[in-house]
């Protein structure tokens, strides 16, 4: 009796504060209000618990009518309300409403990419794209809140009657907190800093470099301390000492092993795409293997929100670029890009020409005193297609697919003994790839991606000898496929962890024919490797502490070998204006680049691609560390880095030796210490810099004698500076390049020794220093929102410098002497483009 009245008290209390909730406007859960109309109206609803669980509000007038009541919840909610029979009423969310609104910066106006929108204490949610567009579908009145690293948290209290006001909202950056980017100007607009001690480089917010009539992925990454090219190639860039096949280069997830058009001169990528470029020279994720030196991932980015397309020309190519929606959750970005070079032959391609091809088979004689003519005719193409769909707010795949191909077929001829003599060389350069990817958003908090992707790589030539009958034929073929799985999830607001696992089986074939003497061979080896990655972020509360700890466990199955290789990345704020970073890492790689003979594949592209064997070529693998620090203040940036790396497993043939080590055939290693430093100033319009790397890079090869000398890429002083003036509609940039000369290796004696040269220490002399000057300016007329004219032009090399890049030594057979070849620089070259976007 007495638990009986002290129930019915409390039931007498609730019903009371029930009414009272009621009278004064209180929400409860929709579950209960839909439980209360079942029970009062002998109904059965039918729903999913997750349609409705995030709706609280103020019931309906217990006295209205079953109509009346769920017009009522359908006016409150996002829900629909089907009458399946007289006492059966099926729930089901209407996806037809949808919010949706821009966020930008409100200190730069930039837009914010990569933004959480989410309901909160709903798993319903959504990201930014890189115009900071979004949009979410009405599923709750909660409030819905915008997160993002660096930024002030915003809160929006949102209704169905605002669905058709796209706003734009502006977040604050937050100064006490510590920013992805450390630098968000970095030379120019369009390149940043970022916390991992990365460079981003945004081709659609690019302004302006030195000689670039375009934002060229390649051409710009050179322009960051510690990466030049002596070469003045795109197919051969140094990221600190190492060589060009020690960089790994990914396009959406597939990797390029063909980088250059014109073989070495303009990049492979058309750099109109909305592409992000994101290059790490140190402190490399574990997601990422297969290179002992940089690594730069290159991904496309469309928007499925507006169209855009453009069409340009420029004085050596065409090119388009279209993106579209084909429907409101799917879109297509096509692009190409071909030379007319077949057809018109402008001052660009003649110097172009000049400088690519001289000392090859395609200018040279070869040291034989037989006068003959060449013609040659050479163009070149890539072309990309992407297809993105967005199966719902937490699903969505992508394709990709690229090609890219360089062709020179060459015609040489002479009279021989009053007769006519013809002979045709050819030289194909293709790539071929394509990914695809699956990407599921579990919850805000978590994501996991799969991909899989394929890339080809063939080049393949014939030299029919001008001079005898000589056919000979080559054909170097790389096929890397393989499977990628990432899962991301933030487990505590301070730390998010990623795991994956990856599969890649990689095959190389080197094929040769000579028809005089009877000669052939075919080598093809294949290796599969299995990785699993763990690696963690962290970034204190009061944001002054980030780290990265990672690490990548490879297991190579054709060697049964298990490489452990540990990443680091650690990054302090000082104070406001000045922050620390140590990075490290281990890596390896199990493909490189050789060259059996200069001559090879037309002496143009005379490197080979093939795998380790863990024997004569072993894996080559590297360790690294650095320090550094960036200072900002008043418009002032310094950033300076202090590293360290050793390079093991390297082998002669891979380095380009021109000297007596030429034909040798050993293993070794080199190791280079640096320190890089920009200094940059920003006055209004006006950006200036100065960046000067200060290394040694030096070989060891303990089989030979000596065993240590410098690195054939060892470039000990590189100055640049540069000016840069960005005032819509019009902008310039003007800059100058200098570094101390190569190192080269002289003859001993002007005698040759049983038919062979005797040279002095390897690399014991240096080539002339190198200093080029370019400039570019570029002008942008706007009809309208959509369509606007882009004018520019530059001149590379404005004082027509001569600089010698490259220097060897040959024995001329007509005269029996050594006589010297040199390499040199591009002449001052023009070029101009114009671009039109609609």
């Amino acid at each position: 009796m007495k638990y009986s009245v002290y129930l019915s008290y409390l039931f007498f209390i609730a019903i009371i504060l029930n009414s009272f909730a009621q009278d004064n406007g209180n929400t409860i859960e929709l579950k209960k209000i839909l439980e209360s109309i079942s029970t009062q109206h002998n109904i059965t609803f039918n729903y999913l618990e997750e349609d409705i669980i995030s709706f609280k509000i103020i019931p309906p007038n217990s006295e209205s009518t079953l109509t009346d009541k769920l017009n009522y919840l359908t006016n409150q909610t996002n829900l629909k309300f089907y009458l399946v029979t007289e006492h059966y009423i099926s729930i089901v969310p209407n996806k037809e409403i949808k919010i949706c609104g821009y966020l930008m910066d409100s200190e730069t106006n930039e837009a914010i990419e990569n933004a959480s929108i989410h309901y909160t204490q709903t798993n319903s949610f959504t990201v930014s794209d890189e115009k900071g567009y979004f949009e979410i579908t009405y599923s709750t009145s909660n409030p819905i809140e915008v997160n993002h690293l660096g930024y002030k948290r915003l809160t929006l209290q949102l209704n169905k009657e605002q669905v058709n006001d796209c706003i734009t909202y502006y977040l604050e950056p937050n100064s006490s907190q510590l920013k992805e980017v450390i630098a968000q100007i970095y030379l120019t607009k369009g390149i940043s800093k970022k916390i991992d001690g990365s460079f981003e480089i945004q081709p659609k917010k690019f302004s302006i470099l030195p000689g670039l009539t375009e934002p060229d992925v390649f051409q710009t990454m050179q322009q960051i301390p510690g990466i030049n090219s002596p070469e003045e190639t795109v197919s051969n860039i140094n990221v600190r000492g190492g060589s060009h096949d020690q960089n790994l280069f990914l396009w959406n997830d597939i990797r390029l092993f063909q980088t250059g058009h014109f073989y070495g001169l303009i990049s492979v990528l058309n750099p109109n795409l909305p592409n992000k470029i994101k290059i790490t020279k140190n402190g490399t994720s574990a997601l990422f293997g297969e290179s002992v030196s940089s690594t730069v991932s290159i991904n496309t980015e469309n928007n499925t929100s507006t169209n855009n397309n453009s069409f340009g020309l420029n004085l050596l190519n065409f090119d388009f670029n279209t993106d579209f929606k084909i429907s409101p959750q799917s879109s297509l970005t096509v692009s190409g890009r071909r030379s007319y070079t077949d057809l018109l032959r402008t001052p660009t391609y003649t110097n172009y020409y000049q400088r690519i091809f001289q000392n090859t088979v395609v200018s040279s004689t070869s040291n034989e005193n037989i006068p003959f003519s060449t013609d040659e005719n050479f163009y070149f193409y890539d072309a990309t297609a992407q297809y993105n769909h967005k199966l719902s707010n937490k699903n969505s795949f992508q394709i990709n697919l690229i090609t890219i191909s360089n062709q020179l077929d060459l015609q040489q001829s002479k009279i021989e003994n009053n007769t006519a003599v013809q002979k045709n060389s050819s030289l194909e350069q293709q790539s071929f790839g394509g990914s695809a990817w699956f990407k599921r958003n579990w919850n805000a908090k978590h994501t996991t991606k799969m991909t899989v992707y394929a890339s080809n790589y063939q080049i393949n030539s014939k030299n029919e000898s001008i001079n005898g009958n000589q056919v000979f034929q080559q054909e170097n073929t790389v096929l890397d496929t393989g499977i990628r799985i990432e899962n991301q999830h933030e487990v505590k607001d301070v730390f998010t962890l990623r795991e994956g696992y990856q599969f890649n089986e990689i095959g190389i074939r080197n094929k040769d024919a000579v028809t005089i003497p009877s000669f052939s061979r075919n080598i093809k080896n294949v290796l599969q490797n299995h990785a699993v990655i763990a690696e963690g972020d962290y970034i204190s509360k009061n944001q002054k502490w980030n780290a990265t700890l990672g690490l990548r466990y490879t297991y190579i199955s054709t060697f049964q070998k298990s490489i452990v290789e540990p990443r680091i990345r650690f990054n302090y704020q000082v104070s406001e204006t000045l922050s620390s970073q140590v990075l490290a890492e281990k890596k390896h790689q199990i493909s490189t680049q050789v060259i059996d003979l200069q001559q090879d594949f037309l002496g143009v592209e005379n490197r080979r691609w093939v795998l380790v064997t863990n024997d004569d070529i072993p894996i080559i693998t590297s360790n690294q560390v650095s320090w550094g620090f960036t200072f900002k203040k008043n418009n002032w940036l310094v950033s300076m880095d202090n590293f360290y790396k050793k390079v093991d497993g390297i082998t002669s043939r891979s380095q380009g030796f021109q000297n007596q080590l030429e034909f040798e055939r050993i293993v070794g290693e080199y190791t280079i210490i640096g320190s890089e430093i920009l200094v940059q100033k920003q006055i209004q319009n006006f950006t200036t810099w100065l960046s000067y790397t200060l290394s040694r890079n030096n070989y060891t090869f303990e089989n030979f004698e000596p065993q240590k000398f410098p690195n054939n890429f060892d470039i000990q002083h590189n100055l640049e500076l540069g000016l840069v003036y960005n005032a819509d509609p019009f902008k310039i940039a003007f800059g100058s390049r200098w570094f101390s000369g190569r190192p080269t290796t002289l003859p001993l004696t002007d005698i040759i020794v049983d038919n062979d040269i005797v040279y002095n220490a390897p690399n014991s002399a240096r080539l002339p220093d190198y200093f080029q000057t370019n400039l570019s300016a570029g002008y942008t007329y706007t009809f309208d929102n959509l369509n606007k004219l882009q004018m520019g032009a530059s001149v590379q090399n404005i004082f027509n410098t001569k600089n010698n890049l490259n220097q060897y030594y040959r024995i001329n057979q007509n005269t029996n002497s050594i006589e010297k070849v040199n390499t040199y620089s591009l002449a001052l070259t023009p070029n101009a483009y114009i671009r039109y976007f609609f």
